[in-house]
């Protein structure tokens, strides 16, 4: 099933079952307010949420038109931001633009940093940063968002806490980032606001597509409507989602609505 937010004002949108070609929705607050809320009873709420979704495709149910203008992330505001950098031949690459090497452990040990969580900016919202001359980078990711993830889990049971499938836009400015790294600290304000795709996904929805816990489709991105990248995401995934979960989760709880990010593809 496709589910999202209608951003309505409210600092946590309400809850929308999408149909499959994204053309159609209707509400699903009588089932859960919000996304959150959905996540934090998952296993009531997804039966009746799988059936609003059916409905929705049959035609049976009364819906609205859906514009992805009117949708906020799909959590738009979230417990934890959690990105990886699962990708490690992005990870060269930018560290070689900043005369830094790779250590051998990146390729066994995951890279993990906890984003800004408290407020994500609309899907197609503008991006607003005070200075371009921090330089403005994005950067596309796919993300999942989790149940509650027992602290310890396996790598085996990881996967099964992944609710939800998403698209990200983690913005990055890179002139910050060295100088801010350099204090042995990590991000803060080379990482502003994050945005998501206006809708997630089952993992079911991806059928084939959803290997081992990774996306084998392409990413598409433009810029201003001009292709810029087309990249196979399951290409080149040194980390999959399961042991992304599991390094997030090694020393604590993560709770429902938890979302870890693979990194640039």
């Amino acid at each position: 099933m496709k589910l999202a937010s209608l951003n309505d004002g409210t600092r946590d949108g309400s809850l929308i079952v999408v149909s499959r070609d994204l053309t159609r929705y209707c509400h699903a607050t009588d089932i859960a307010p919000t996304m959150q809320a959905a996540l934090d009873e998952w296993d009531r709420c997804a039966p009746l949420l799988e059936t609003l979704f059916s409905a929705v495709q049959s035609g049976s149910v009364a819906c609205h038109d859906f514009n992805p203008a009117a949708a906020h992330s799909p959590l738009p505001r979230a417990y934890q931001w959690a990105d990886g950098s699962a990708y490690v031949n992005h990870v060269q690459l930018v560290r070689k633009a900043r005369g830094a090497e790779v250590p051998e452990s990146f390729w066994t040990d995951p890279l993990m940093y906890q984003g800004g969580s408290d407020d994500f900016t609309p899907p197609l919202a503008p991006i607003v940063i005070p200075d371009e001359a921090w330089g403005i980078d994005m950067e596309a990711e796919v993300a999942i968002i989790t149940d509650d993830v027992p602290m310890a889990v396996s790598v085996a049971n990881a996967g099964a806490h992944i609710k939800l499938i998403m698209l990200v836009n983690d913005v990055s400015l890179r002139h910050l980032i060295k100088g801010e790294l350099a204090k042995g600290f990590g991000f803060l304000q080379s990482k502003p606001a994050t945005t998501f795709s206006p809708v997630a996904v089952t993992p079911d929805e991806l059928d084939a597509a959803w290997v081992d816990n990774k996306l084998n489709r392409i990413m598409e991105v433009d810029l201003n409507d001009v292709p810029l990248g087309r990249a196979d995401a399951g290409t080149d995934m040194t980390f999959s989602f399961a042991e992304l979960i599991a390094h997030a989760a090694k020393s604590r709880n993560l709770r429902a609505g938890a979302i870890i990010g693979s990194g640039t593809i």
